[in-house]
C-alpha cells in the first residue's frame, strides 16, 4: 500500500502569512441572525482566503429553521466562518462568522470566548432577530456596533428611527453597510475598533 510522504502535504500559502510587523491580534465575532450577510462580510474583507462551513439547505430544515429568503439562498454557515484582515501594519483582526440559525446557536457562547469586540448586522427586513443577539452579547459583556445591511428589497429607515426601534443606548453606534462591498466591511471594522478604543479610554463596557 502506497502512502504519501509528509513532503508532498502543502505549506502555508504566502498570502496566509502574517504580516512581519504584525505585533498585536484581536479577535472579532460576526453575529446576526439567518441570511443578514455574516459570511459575506467575512469573506469581502478577509486578506486571506475566508474558512467557510457552509452546508447545502435541504427539505429536512423546513419548520425547523428560520427559512426567510430560501429562494435564493442554497446554503447556511453550521459552525463559523474565519477570515483575516491587517487594519493597521501592527494590528490584525481575525474575524469569526457565527452560524446564523438558531439551532446552532449553542456554538455562539464559544465563539464569544475571547472576543474584543463584535459586530451585529441588521436586516431592515427582520430587525426582531436582533434582539436576541444584541441580548446575548450584553450578557456576555461583549461591546458591539450595528450595521444595516443594505439589501435591495429591503425598507430604508433613519439611522435615528432604527436606534430608537432597536432601543439602542446613544453611545453605540449604528452605521450602514454593504457587506458585499470590501471597503464598505472595512469601514464597519473601523467603527468597532473606534468604539472599542474609546472604551478603553474612559474604562467603560457595554
Amino acid at each position: 500500500m502506497d502512502f504519501n510522504g509528509s513532503d508532498t502535504l502543502p505549506g502555508p500559502r504566502a498570502e496566509d502569512q502574517l504580516p512581519h510587523t504584525a505585533q498585536s491580534a484581536a479577535k472579532i465575532v460576526i453575529v446576526g441572525g439567518f441570511g443578514v450577510g455574516k459570511t459575506t462580510m467575512v469573506g469581502s474583507v478577509s486578506e486571506i482566503t475566508p474558512l467557510t462551513t457552509e452546508e447545502t439547505m435541504t427539505q429536512a430544515g423546513i419548520g425547523v429553521d428560520d427559512n426567510f429568503g430560501s429562494a435564493s439562498k442554497t446554503a447556511t454557515t453550521v459552525a463559523m466562518d474565519f477570515g483575516r484582515i491587517s487594519i493597521t501594519e501592527q494590528l490584525v483582526l481575525y474575524l469569526f462568522g457565527t452560524p446564523g440559525q438558531q439551532r446552532f446557536w449553542f456554538l455562539w457562547n464559544g465563539l464569544f470566548e475571547g472576543a474584543l469586540g463584535a459586530v451585529v448586522l441588521v436586516d431592515t427586513r427582520r430587525l426582531e432577530v436582533s434582539f436576541d443577539v444584541m441580548g446575548r452579547l450584553e450578557e456576555r459583556g461583549v461591546p458591539f456596533v450595528v450595521a444595516v445591511n443594505s439589501f435591495p428589497d429591503a425598507p430604508r429607515y433613519a439611522l435615528d428611527e432604527l436606534r430608537t426601534a432597536l432601543d439602542l443606548t446613544p453611545d453605540i453606534p449604528i452605521i450602514e453597510c454593504d457587506a458585499r462591498r470590501r471597503a464598505s466591511s472595512r469601514d464597519v471594522l473601523m467603527t468597532l475598533m473606534r468604539f472599542l478604543h474609546s472604551l478603553a479610554m474612559t474604562g467603560s463596557r457595554t
